[in-house]
């Protein structure tokens, strides 16, 4: 091990210290923090030097991977490239020096944005309306299902508290429709990946208040009977969500509100390029189609006939205020200069190249590892394991997880594995339209070669990966007993 690769609390040195702060000028004034605020005692930190703390973060980056260090094959949370001029735009100072609460007269430029956002998003997607304000894809289904349960409560029909929602759904369906007070009910899916018809009309009574699809589903097909499940829950009585997360395969080709949904949200950071990961900054906007507009969440921006100037009011039947102020601003403006920046025609292009840079790895890799469902995908496929594999020397099988922890040896981050539940083995493999054929050509012949090494060296899939930082780290003990402070490693170190 080199001296750098050695973690902070190994470098500390009683005594030593890596910064000097200025002397109290004011020792005898309150400071204001209530007594159950403050240390009785020294934080145990590790004692520095100034350049050992900028290394150790310096090197600790270097380990980490990310879409500017290489492919992200990522599953439905596309790992999409975020262009730098959205960075560049939100940072300028006029947007970044604002103040919430300043009147509306002097944030024009800002809630021209918001407005124009708002608009483009409508026309991508054929819906009436957009709120810009929830802080994610789970927040904005939230709203969604707030504004399906105002409808029908404000029509007298309260006793609509069952969400449909498909066996072949993201996980947050079902949580957000449960922390909304609904009873989830599941339908089915058919041999070929999509919605059971047959399966969904006995479900439909009195009781539904309306069924949240992706289209493309999570196997990355699409609902090709969607005009028919549009017609038998409209006729029930019940409102189409639609779950915006696949949406980057149809950008420019197809838009929700034309296929009869009623809701929906977007994921900025799949479909917009806006970054995520870490927890947020998120942004998921819900759009409404024209009878829903007045039970959209507050504040709401419009622009004024009269001045022609932008105003902000209220929604007095809305959803409330579903987040603070106008949502996260910052990732609305990435989202704006991204659609700005490629235009009309541009738009257009997203969607068909990136089902295209999909359906070229699914053809590619189909002898190599296990296709479940062979026809044509849109933005994202799903392997159910390997083709062939030998065993391991244990005599343990060859996993989903032992090749995904492989890829990690050849310079590739891992796809989503073992999800979606419908197969045992999962891999969820989802290129976008930003990567080149050489890019997806290194990563098909990286998963040859795992295959290959799966019937003739098994043992290296199972101890994978070998080249990284950390490599095969005892996950359940971690997460059962988790490091989380440097007194906790100090002492654990101690009694190793």
């Amino acid at each position: 091990m080199k001296y750098y690769d050695k973690l902070i609390f190994e470098l500390s040195k009683d005594g030593r210290t890596g910064y000097s702060l200025p002397e109290n000028r004011w020792p005898d004034k309150e400071d204001g923090l209530p007594d159950v605020l403050k240390r009785t005692s020294s934080a145990d930190l590790p004692q520095v030097s100034e350049p050992d703390v900028v290394r150790h973060y310096v090197n600790l980056s270097d380990m980490n991977f990310g879409v500017d260090t290489g492919f992200y094959p990522l599953g439905s949370c596309t790992m999409k490239y975020n262009p730098k001029i959205n960075e560049e735009m939100s940072s300028y100072h006029g947007f970044a020096g604002l103040h919430p609460l300043q009147p509306a007269d002097t944030v024009q430029g800002a809630l021209q944005i918001y407005g124009e956002l708002s608009g483009w998003l409508c026309a991508l997607t054929g819906m009436s309306a957009f709120t810009l304000n929830p802080f994610a894809g789970a927040h904005g289904e939230l709203t969604g299902l707030m504004i399906m349960r105002s409808y029908h409560i404000s029509r007298g029909d309260s006793g609509r508290t069952r969400i449909i929602v498909p066996d072949s759904a993201h996980g947050t369906n079902p949580a957000s429709a449960a922390v909304c007070g609904l009873e989830v009910v599941q339908v089915k899916s058919t041999a070929e990946g999509l919605i059971d018809i047959e399966d969904l009309k006995p479900l439909l009574d009195d009781t539904v208040a309306g069924i949240m699809m992706t289209n493309p589903n999570t196997l990355g097909l699409f609902e090709k009977e969607i005009h028919e499940i549009e017609e038998c829950v409209h006729a029930a009585g019940g409102l189409l969500y639609y779950d915006g997360a696949n949406m980057n395969a149809l950008l420019g080709k197809v838009r929700p509100g034309d296929m009869g949904f009623d809701i929906m949200h977007l994921n900025l950071h799949k479909t917009f390029s806006t970054p995520h990961g870490g927890g947020g900054p998120g942004a998921g906007p819900v759009g409404v189609a024209g009878r829903l507009e007045h039970l959209l969440p507050e504040p709401v921006v419009t622009l004024s006939p009269e001045t022609g100037k932008y105003v902000i009011s209220g929604q007095p039947q809305g959803a409330g205020r579903i987040s603070g102020f106008m949502g996260n601003f910052g990732v609305l403006i990435k989202a704006y200069a991204y659609i700005l920046s490629l235009g009309k025609q541009n738009v257009r292009n997203v969607g068909p190249y990136s089902v295209l840079a999909a359906n070229y790895v699914k053809e590619s890799l189909k002898d190599s590892y296990k296709l479940p469902i062979p026809s044509l995908c849109k933005h994202e496929f799903v392997f159910d394991g390997l083709a062939k594999a030998n065993t391991g020397d244990n005599g343990t099988e060859v996993t989903t997880l032992d090749v995904a922890k492989r890829l990690l040896d050849y310079g590739f981050h891992a796809p989503t594995i073992y999800f979606p539940l419908l197969f045992h083995q999962s891999i969820m493999i989802e290129p976008t339209e930003t990567e080149s054929k050489e890019t997806l050509d290194a990563f098909i012949d990286a998963m040859e070669k795992i295959a290959g090494e799966a019937v003739s060296s098994p043992s290296i899939l199972k101890e994978a990966p070998h080249n990284t930082p950390v490599s095969r780290p005892d996950e359940t003990l971690a997460a059962t007993h988790p490091v989380l402070t440097f007194r906790q490693r100090k002492s654990s170190d101690n009694r190793s």
